[in-house]
C-alpha cells in the first residue's frame, strides 16, 4: 500500500494529525486494521467498478 493511500485513509479517519506528529507507530493496533478495511474495501469497489 503506497504512502499517500495511507494518508488519505488516515485524514478520513481523523487520525491523520497523530501519523504527522508520532508516526503510524502511535497508531492503534485497531486504527491500522482499520486502515488496511478501508484499503481493502476501496480495492474491491474498483475492481467491481471494472467489471462493469
Amino acid at each position: 500500500m503506497s504512502e499517500a493511500l495511507k494518508k488519505e485513509i488516515a485524514r478520513k479517519m481523523g487520525v491523520d494529525d497523530l501519523v504527522a506528529r508520532d508516526g503510524w507507530g502511535a497508531v492503534s493496533s485497531r486504527n491500522c486494521g482499520r486502515v488496511v478495511q478501508v484499503a481493502i474495501g476501496m480495492a474491491e469497489d474498483s475492481l467491481s467498478k471494472q467489471a462493469l
